[in-house]
């Protein structure tokens, strides 16, 4: 599987379900009638695609946006750019500022001001993305996480359970530092109508 067809699965499940459980069980699915290697594709391109966005100034952007985000939260906010789609994605992995201009997350902050909590279909996160192909190399193979694991660690992939930025460290929560790396964001944010 290469990563046209990886992304070209990604943007398919999107279009083609509503809600995020069906969505995770179209590509299980979709994944269970490949073999074994082509899961193991689908997984290599996902933690490569998680890899890209793994950055302290990804995650100063959702808590900037979003009003914070434990390591948890950006782990699984890191499957959900994922799951926008492969233009939006690159475009945020290349300049985690351009969130602000994403349709989704100004809908996502819209319904904020408007003291409004989010569903859980609206929340942006979609963890399940992680677990799809090991769900799939489960069915398909027989193994389980540590085979998959292996298989993975074969190719040269180290696996961690929680985010691991390498780019610079700053302080997520300092104003003026938020406001210094990511000025879109925080321009669109002191707009009181949300437009920047």
């Amino acid at each position: 599987m290469d990563v046209d067809e990886f992304w070209h699965l990604i943007e398919q499940s999107g279009r083609e379900t509503e809600g995020k459980k069906a969505r995770l069980a179209w590509l299980r699915e979709r994944l269970e009638q490949r073999s074994a290697e082509e899961i193991i594709d689908f997984d290599e391109w996902i933690i490569g695609a998680q890899r890209q966005v793994d950055t302290w100034l990804m995650w100063g952007a959702m808590r900037a946006l979003f009003g914070g985000g434990s390591s948890d939260g950006f782990w699984y906010f890191q499957m959900w750019l994922v799951g926008l789609g492969r233009e939006v994605f690159e475009r945020a992995a290349h300049d985690p500022d351009a969130l602000a201009e994403v349709p989704e997350v100004r809908r996502l902050v819209t319904i904020m001001r408007r003291r409004r909590m989010w569903t859980t279909e609206e929340w942006p996160e979609l963890e399940g993305l992680g677990y799809v192909a090991l769900a799939a190399w489960e069915r398909v193979t027989g193994g389980d996480w540590k085979s998959l694991a292996d298989a993975l660690a074969a190719r040269g992939h180290t696996l961690y359970g929680f985010p691991h930025p390498t780019d610079e460290e700053w302080e997520l929560d300092d104003g003026e530092e938020s406001a210094r790396r990511l000025p879109r964001i925080n321009r669109y944010l002191r707009e009181p109508d949300g437009h920047a």
